[in-house]
């Protein structure tokens, strides 16, 4: 073994003691008894990101060396812009504050979105209670299982607004892949897509979260074919229907769709602010993974009629990093995906 291995090993070995020892344990301790973490949420009080946000705070506390109380409040504003360029540019930078963003965070920075102060790399992730993939999902009784086969029939997909993700799916599909769907957009939204549906009126929906939960006799009488859906691994609920990143036909295809799905992969993301003591983002990751095999946070979970399916800290980051860090030619293929092709 080389000189510069055995001295990495031993720093790795030595780093492991110190985080391990009672006296790292204890200063983590010390600084949060007593203290409180406010949580702020950028998006308004009842949606899905407030709903998640919360049921983390009523728990996440519990699980804290030092146990400090975990206040949420809602910061709301432009689709939480306000919220996250406030949590990089002024709030405390000790471990006392938390964040629920917008999964679009990072693709946001990385698109040159306008009025981004922020740079999403340099937040401190601490994970994500749920991700809930994407489908693409279309009638049986076309006889279309497959995207191959979407190519050579025409389907009419129904979708919401023109920038809304059930919109740039099928789009992305059709500029890459050669499928023949014809987009209906201006929906408002899902649950009006499904009655388009049953009507007649459209043969599939560009975007649906979960069919057990909004139409199980569907997937009872085995009504619906998912296409494929969209997220960084497949969902328990549809293990047969292949990811979206699955379809690449190259590496650059893939690295195109590793940056859509990224949304989706980042869920409902919870962190800190930037230059927290590495001592303290510890605690917090270890909290925030203690939390999610809490039986009472679960008990909470399901009484809420929320799904838990977790992201680690470790794994947000890596999706930001390679969402933000992606080549400039590769970004503009990214957005050449997702637009509309000239009607013929």
């Amino acid at each position: 073994m080389s000189t510069i291995k055995r001295v990495s090993g031993a720093i790795a070995v030595l780093a492991a003691a110190v985080f391990a020892s009672p006296v790292f344990a204890d200063g983590v301790s010390d600084f949060y008894k007593g203290k409180r973490i406010d949580l702020v949420i950028g998006s308004p009080a009842g949606g899905g990101y407030d709903l998640y946000a919360r049921l983390v705070g009523r728990h996440m506390g519990n699980h804290i060396p030092g146990n400090p109380s975990v206040v949420p409040r809602n910061m709301p504003g432009a689709g939480t812009l306000v919220a996250a360029n406030w949590l990089y540019t002024v709030a405390a930078k000790d471990g006392l504050v938390l964040g629920s963003v917008n999964a679009t965070v990072a693709t946001d920075q990385a698109k040159g979105a306008e009025g981004i102060q922020y740079d999403a790399r340099k937040f401190l992730w601490i994970g994500a209670p749920a991700v809930s993939n994407k489908m693409l999902s279309v009638w049986s009784k076309t006889g279309v299982k497959t995207v191959e086969e979407a190519t050579k029939k025409e389907l009419v997909i129904g979708a919401a607004g023109a920038t809304s993700i059930s919109v740039i799916f099928p789009q992305v599909a059709n500029n890459l892949f050669g499928t023949k769907f014809r987009i209906v957009a201006g929906y408002p939204g899902a649950n009006d897509i499904l009655l388009a549906m049953e009507r007649g009126e459209v043969d599939g929906i560009g975007s649906n979260s979960s069919w057990t939960a909004t139409r199980p006799d569907w997937v009872r009488d085995k009504k619906i074919n998912v296409l494929f859906q969209v997220g960084a691994k497949r969902s328990p609920e549809e293990r047969d229907a292949p990811l979206l990143t699955e379809l690449a036909r190259s590496a650059e295809q893939k690295q195109i769709l590793e940056v859509i799905s990224g949304d989706i992969a980042m869920g409902y993301p919870i962190l800190t602010t930037p230059d927290v003591p590495a001592d303290r983002v510890a605690a917090l990751r270890a909290a925030f993974d203690a939390t999610m095999r809490d039986p009472a946070f679960l008990s909470d979970a399901r009484n809420s009629k929320l799904d838990i399916d977790a992201v680690s800290g470790d794994e947000l980051q890596r999706t930001v990093d390679k969402i933000i860090n992606v080549p400039t030619d590769i970004l503009q293929k990214v957005k050449d995906a997702g637009r509309a092709r000239d009607s013929k």
